[in-house]
């Protein structure tokens, strides 16, 4: 959605980019003000002389020769990197990478990964990837690339090094909490074909899995409903739509996506430093699936665009929401282009679901908790979210996240074991819990669960 319309053609498009190899999330393509530099108070003036002072004497009296393009951008990066883990500069390989993700295509391993104290931490990987089938997992360690320890590297040299020609072997050692040795693993590199979305028929129950917010998702969605419908023979009698382990993409389809299954009410609100600077997006008439049940889907890895969708559903009383907290991301990021081939990436504004949460550091809290219980690691391995990252943004609200991981007991549904799971034939508990689940409920359920929720707000409508 862009301004008041929803198309993609418009100059000034928004993007909610997944938390990826860029780490990147809400964008926007507008120019940037030539005019910034205009107005510069004394206060300034000293500070920029004091950084000349510091440039002059490395330039002179530094062991080696240093170019200045090298130091320009080296104190480009500590500028931007002192602000929040999301605000960053796009060289021309960054930028690069950057369109390469937009487009929803690339040779590489599918993951999404972010930097911490130096090291290369996943997010998640992409479902069907080389990542995925080798078994890494979020929270997982990257160590070394090709027995190179890549300690030290920026992200972007990082993600190239694991990007290559489709076919090429990839040697990759993880470190994973829990476990007493480093994990070798050599995996193949393919062609990352970020397909958004994924449908199947469980019984009279459609399932939609959208691995990411990239072009054409929502039209991509649609088609797989019509998809589900058309095997059928009919309407399905429930939706669950998966968003677990997708780490964001372009904000037009998160709104579009979140549209399909709603009539009316806003989606989704950004608001920026300014008072009045507050940009709203609208769900427009029609809902593709006819009032039927939906369950959602989350879990830790869920951020972004995945919590934009989540959020709407839930505060419009659309959807009952089910898994795990989400990751945390609330913030908005815009690119502003510098040149043709680099530009700047800022934290501009934080966004709000319909009743007005911010999910920054909180995420999405499901109606319904359930673990991931055929995973066998899952109890052991750390959770990893926006709130763990150096230097996130606080919500204004202060969340408590001790409290929102706090469970006072345990839940006697959930005591089976992975291998009981396996020896039954479940592979995937969250998502066969959801099945039993939607199979019990009405059209007017998912409202009735989170108008009982505590703490619900009433739903904004337009």
């Amino acid at each position: 959605m862009t301004d008041s319309t929803k198309t993609a053609a418009s100059p000034k498009r928004r993007f909610a980019l997944w938390q990826g190899a860029a780490a990147l999330s809400t964008l926007a393509l507008v120019p940037l003000a030539t005019g910034a530099m205009a107005s510069v108070d004394s206060k300034t003036q000293e500070e920029i002389a004091r950084f000349m002072d510091v440039y002059l004497e490395v330039k002179a009296n530094y062991v080696e020769p240093v170019e200045d393009s090298e130091l320009i951008e080296g104190a480009i990066n500590g500028m931007l990197a002192s602000l929040d883990p999301h605000s960053g500069y796009l060289d021309a390989r960054g930028f690069s990478n950057l369109r390469t993700q937009t487009d929803g295509e690339y040779g590489g391993l599918g993951l999404s990964v972010t930097m911490e104290d130096g090291v290369v931490k996943v997010i998640a990987p992409t479902a069907d990837t080389p990542a995925d089938r080798a078994g890494i997992k979020a929270g997982d360690y990257i160590t070394h690339i090709n027995e190179e320890l890549i300690f030290g590297m920026t992200l972007d040299e990082a993600v190239e090094q694991m990007r290559g020609r489709p076919g090429t072997p990839i040697d990759i050692t993880i470190v994973r909490e829990g476990q007493d040795k480093p994990l070798e693993m050599t995996l193949t590199r393919e062609i990352i074909d970020l397909k958004p979305v994924k449908w199947e028929v469980s019984g009279d129950v459609g399932v939609l899995t959208v691995t990411n917010f990239s072009a054409d998702a929502t039209a991509d969605l649609k088609a797989a409903m019509m998809a589900v419908e058309k095997s059928l023979g009919k309407t399905p009698r429930g939706w669950i739509l998966d968003l677990r382990s997708n780490p964001g993409g372009l904000l037009d389809e998160a709104v579009g996506i979140s549209d399909l299954f709603l009539e009316r009410g806003e989606i989704v609100s950004q608001r920026g430093r300014k008072k009045g600077d507050i940009e709203r997006y609208f769900a427009e008439p029609g809902d593709a699936a006819g009032g039927a049940p939906v369950i959602v889907l989350i879990d830790s890895g869920s951020a972004s665009a995945s919590e934009i969708v989540a959020g709407a559903l839930q505060d419009q009383h659309r959807a009952v929401v089910m898994g795990e907290r989400s990751f945390g991301k609330g913030s908005v990021q815009t690119v502003l282009p510098l040149t043709d081939t680099t530009a700047l990436r800022l934290t501009t504004a934080r966004y709000y679901t319909p009743s007005g949460r911010s999910v920054q550091e909180g995420g999405i809290d499901p109606d319904i908790q359930v673990p991931q219980l055929s995973d066998p690691d899952y109890a052991s391995r750390p959770k990893f979210r926006e709130s763990d990252l150096r230097r996130h943004l606080i919500n204004e609200k202060k969340v408590d996240d001790g409290l929102l991981e706090k469970d006072e007991k345990a839940d006697p549904r959930f005591t089976a074991t992975a291998a009981e799971l396996k020896e039954k034939g479940i592979e995937d508990f969250q998502l066969h819990y959801a099945l039993q689940t939607i199979g019990r409920i009405g059209p007017g359920t998912a409202r009735m669960a989170q108008a009982g929720k505590p703490g619900a707000k009433p739903a904004r409508r337009n």
